[in-house]
């Protein structure tokens, strides 16, 4: 066991010897109070025989030397030995005073707070990445993309001639991922072409170390799911790729994994880790004040990412998806290069997120919202459009972005609750068109955008008065609102937003 790895259990054990302690105090009849000073004395010696004993029966090494069961029974013996210890203790020193269901009672929900604690581990350590082979390709590297010029599109001089691949190559593929991803890699690549550099890697610096500008396609074997700063790592690949250029990875999206987790886990247990696996994974990223904590227990492995983050941490890189495919419980995309990167430095990834909109004057505005869909899929509106098209209502059909806590928050509109601050900061106005995003706004008419850029967007839309299904009919629904409200600025918000009540209360109009 590492240093690092010690002092987390150590410290994990502090705390749930203290919460242990903490949670009898208040489940025990009367003040709790008297207790802290009574028993600071044999809490100190309590705390030390528990670590002592914990460090000599290596009982933080179980979930990594034996299986499941055998790990949680063999933490449950060594607590029951320190119970013992405590016990003859409390006897050879004459400290009966004590109460007994508050040592005992600590003991047990601190053997609780451990169990579920190794429960955890054992299968993060289950799950953890391999080791980086980034090495046994760099032999490739004189033969696979060693061009001095590589051509700027796919067709090759006839003239051109190199020696074939190494044969070993594709045995070296296939015992990095499998078969499946050696026949994918072979569909979209010629082996025998130098274009290319194949990786398996999970650092940049395996990346940062090619040159600039060089090679029409990248490949790399390993997920981004252990891989540190993914943005840094796609803004590399971005580098070195000409334009136009191929990146070919690979992810496992949450919904993958969850399939995984209650498909290789016994029936009670699969529930009870991924539930603990949904808080540690995905719920600590989301806030400042625990997202440290977070990347100091993971080091950024084996997280949790859904499709719609993947694809729209690729679409602020600089590439488009071109096509994917699921093998072997992994998704593996094609994204083609098709600018520099964003290099967004405020991406929205929290619980409260912060949407350009296109205000007044075609001022961009920050939109203050509850956050209904996974992290970077604002950049995937293009994405969307291209492949759902739009719905009645006006949204985007089969939106794979929108998470399911977001669907709930969206029905009540309790995610557009934070707006309220862009109505005391003056960005919106109680009754207007919709703020939209760049993407949705050149989806109209020229004609419609220079008039919806004369005045503030509303957190009442005439959408809820009008009710339109298409996007044209959406259009023609702002027009009549616009028109009107230039020549009746008031009376046409006064009655705009008594029907738009009138139709969200009787009618149950939703957005979506």
């Amino acid at each position: 066991m590492t240093k690092r790895s010690l002092f987390i259990h150590l410290l994990f054990d502090i705390l749930a010897i203290l919460a242990a302690f903490s949670l009898i105090l208040w489940i025990k009849p009367g003040e709790a109070e008297p207790y802290f000073t009574k028993y600071a004395i044999g809490f100190i010696v309590f705390i030390s025989i528990w670590l002592f004993i914990s460090i000599i029966s290596q009982k933080y090494t179980a979930p990594k030397r034996t299986s499941l069961s055998n790990s949680v029974l063999y933490q449950v013996l060594v607590n029951l030995l320190i119970a013992g210890i405590i016990a003859i203790l409390m006897y050879m020193l004459r400290t009966l005073e004590y109460s007994r269901l508050v040592v005992f009672g600590t003991i047990g929900f601190t053997t609780l707070f451990e169990i579920i604690f190794a429960i955890n581990e054992y299968f993060v350590k289950q799950a953890k990445k391999s080791t980086d082979t980034s090495a046994v390709f760099e032999k490739y590297q004189k033969i696979v993309g060693h061009l001095n010029v590589i051509p700027e599109t796919e067709i090759y001089p006839i003239e051109y001639t190199l020696d074939p691949v190494p044969e070993n190559i594709k045995e070296t593929i296939i015992e990095e991922s499998n078969i499946d991803v050696f026949n994918f890699l072979s569909e979209n690549i010629d082996l025998n072409i130098p274009n290319y550099s194949l990786l398996s890697t999970t650092t940049r610096f395996n990346v940062d170390k090619l040159p600039e500008k060089f090679y029409l396609k990248i490949v790399n074997l390993k997920r981004i799911n252990d891989i540190r700063f993914i943005n840094k790592f796609f803004e590399s690949v971005n580098r070195k790729l000409v334009d136009g250029g191929f990146f070919i990875g690979c992810v496992e999206t949450k919904d993958q994994r969850k399939k995984r987790i209650l498909k290789k886990y016994p029936l009670v247990l699969n529930r009870i880790y991924y539930f603990f696996d949904y808080i540690i994974k995905r719920v600590l990223p989301k806030f400042n004040l625990t997202k440290r904590l977070y990347f100091f227990l993971t080091r950024g492995e084996n997280r949790v990412i859904s499709k719609a983050e993947t694809f729209g941490r690729l679409y602020s890189c600089g590439f488009r998806v071109v096509t994917k495919r699921e093998i072997r419980g992994w998704l593996y995309y094609i994204a083609r290069k098709t600018r520099e990167p964003f290099y967004d430095m405020e991406p929205t990834y929290g619980p409260f997120v912060k949407l350009h909109r296109v205000g007044k004057n075609g001022k961009i505005i920050n939109v203050y919202k509850l956050r209904t869909m996974h992290p970077y899929a604002e950049y995937l509106q293009e994405y969307i459009y291209d492949k759902s098209k739009l719905q009645e209502g006006g949204k985007f059909k089969d939106d794979f972005r929108i998470t399911t806590a977001g669907k709930i928050f969206r029905k009540f509109w309790i995610d557009e609750l934070p707006m309220l601050i862009n109505l005391l900061r003056g960005d919106l106005k109680i009754v207007g068109v919709r703020p939209l995003s760049k993407h949705y706004f050149s989806l109209y008419s020229k004609e419609l955008q220079e008039k919806r850029t004369k005045t503030k967007p509303g957190l009442i839309p005439p959408f809820y008065v009008d009710l339109p299904k298409t996007l044209d009919e959406i259009q023609a629904s702002e027009m009549k609102y616009l028109d009107s409200y230039l020549k009746r600025p008031f009376l046409t918000d006064w009655r705009y937003f008594w029907k738009a009540i009138w139709n969200i209360i009787f009618k149950k109009a939703r957005s979506s």
